[in-house]
């Protein structure tokens, strides 16, 4: 799958999952602009000003960019019945909103050039109920909700929109919470079937597929990648379920 030619931008690109992303992106040969709240490249996905004054810096240094990747997200963790507007509104405003904010702004530009890809970060949040994430499940299931609907506007104008839906992921928070014990690594790696936690990598290596020439004819889809985290049903942990049959 080889990138050249492309401007790739990631979003929340400065540590973890973002990082990893425009690292993939760059050795699949595209030209990426890392972009966050800090560093070189400033960008906020919150303030719409913000987000089309880094996509003209980019345009001027690298071109008009040809990938998004819309990777910026926070939570905030509370019961439901506690959890205040103001918390739910930032969640919303830097994961759903965030993500159409710049989906538009980048659209713009792809659409006017007859081509791009864009790819939205999910979560399997969207597809479960997650104690004290209320915000946060609310606003992954937007962004799936999100991605399907800029795809079939935009794929006869040659602009394909996707989604990557991560399970639990081997990043520094995660790390830190289970090192806190907020969350417990025996429980995550016996409820996946694969195990084990992903790595930043293999996540990244989905978001370039879905970035390539290789995914062309893909629009309006969230690949969930979790090592089988949302298909495992049965009781008990994935990870000592023999393999044979019980018939």
């Amino acid at each position: 799958m080889t990138l050249e030619g492309e401007v790739a931008v990631v979003t929340g690109a400065s540590q973890g999952l973002g990082a990893a992303i425009a690292t993939a992106l760059e050795e699949a040969g595209a030209r990426v602009a890392r972009t966050d709240l800090e560093g070189e490249l400033e960008l906020d996905v919150t303030d719409r000003a913000s987000v089309e004054r880094a996509l003209a810096e980019i345009a001027g240094r690298l071109g008009d960019p040809t990938i998004l990747v819309n990777n910026a997200g926070i939570n905030r963790i509370d019961p439901s019945e506690t959890l205040s507007e103001e918390r739910w509104g930032e969640v919303l405003d830097v994961n759903l909103t965030g993500t159409f904010r710049c989906a538009q702004a980048a659209g713009k530009r792809m659409l006017a050039a007859g081509r791009g890809s864009i790819v939205n970060i999910a979560s399997i949040s969207a597809y479960v109920g997650m104690p004290g994430r209320a915000a946060y499940c609310a606003s992954k299931a937007g962004v799936a909700g999100l991605t399907r609907v800029l795809a079939v506007e935009w794929a006869a104008r040659g602009v394909r929109v996707n989604a990557v839906a991560p399970g639990y992921v081997r990043t520094p928070m995660i790390e830190g919470a289970i090192g806190e014990g907020l969350l417990s690594g025996e429980d995550l790696f016996g409820r996946t079937p694969l195990g084990r936690l992903a790595s930043p990598a293999e996540i990244a290596d989905v978001v370039v597929f879905l970035a390539s020439p290789a995914a062309r004819f893909v629009t309006g889809q969230t690949l969930v990648v979790d090592g089988g985290y949302l298909a495992y049903g049965a009781p008990g942990r994935a990870s000592t379920i023999p393999a044979k049959s019980f018939l």
